[in-house]
């Protein structure tokens, strides 16, 4: 299978090089592609894959391409897909475009490849990544499979409706960023009350990570797991009482549906 990418910002690296790394695909048959010619450099510097001479050489080369660049610039790549020559019997598309539906992107290709619009994020650069994918009209299961195969080499990945799909961006694409300003203002709490920065991040990062391992491997809902370490008048419910008074969980809530709703607007150009 040859795979072919247009776009190698952030998240098109981390994908691509958590493939490499946990298997899933090989670097010499991977083409990048990119407006920026030191985008592409860095990244097959980095990782083995090889630089397309052009988009059109990309898209008639590869058996499944993965977009990765902004919504707006998409547009130009998928008019290329439709006048490449290729078909559905030929070319599966795998988009990661925020906000770009199903039907638009069918729309621009005229059928000329078969759709899959995904949802990874960034910790799959290091095999710790979630993501979500629905499959377009002509997208077969076997093409599922594909979209599985890659995702799920970089961490968990789930199927879902097109019409959740800007939920899945505003929760689990965006969510890194909640979580680093988390792990940021712990630390910053641990700063202001006298902990040395660099212990205080230290602490900060690996209570995040081992809380969230606990929900992963426990099973159990993260509400049993908060009030098993939640004393009658100790120093966690102290804590807790501040962060709902202060709207934590509400804010939580509130820039997830942020995300969801910019998310649609990006769709819409």
């Amino acid at each position: 299978m040859k795979l072919g990418m247009v776009g190698c910002g952030r998240m098109g690296k981390s994908l691509a090089i958590g493939a490499i790394e946990a298997g899933a695909v090989e670097a010499k048959n991977f083409l990048a592609h990119d407006v920026r010619p030191e985008a592409v450099e860095e990244l097959t510097a980095e990782s083995g894959i090889q630089a397309a001479t052009n988009l059109n050489q990309l898209v008639t080369s590869c058996d499944v391409l993965l977009l990765c660049t902004k919504p707006d610039d998409a547009h130009e790549v998928l008019r290329e897909v439709a006048s490449s020559g290729t078909d559905e019997n030929s070319l599966l598309i795998i988009s990661i475009a925020a906000g770009l539906t199903v039907r638009t992107i069918e729309q621009y290709v005229l059928n000329h490849a078969r759709v899959i619009r995904a949802m990874p994020n960034t910790p799959a650069l290091v095999g710790k990544g979630a993501a979500a994918y629905t499959l377009g009209t002509a997208a077969t299961p076997a093409d599922g499979e594909i979209a599985e195969k890659l995702l799920g080499s970089v961490g968990s990945v789930v199927q879902v409706k097109e019409k959740l799909m800007d939920v899945v961006t505003g929760l689990s694409g965006s969510g890194p960023g909640y979580v680093y300003l988390f792990i940021e203002a712990l630390a910053d709490g641990g700063v202001r009350n006298g902990l040395p920065r660099e212990q205080a991040l230290q602490l900060a990062t690996q209570t995040v990570l081992g809380a969230a391992s606990m929900v992963q491997a426990s099973g159990l809902h993260p509400a049993v797991l908060k009030d098993m370490v939640t004393s009658p008048g100790g120093t966690t419910i102290a804590g807790l009482s501040t962060l709902e008074s202060e709207g934590f969980r509400s804010a939580c809530i509130q820039a997830v549906t942020a995300a969801t709703e910019r998310s649609k607007e990006l769709g819409k150009g």
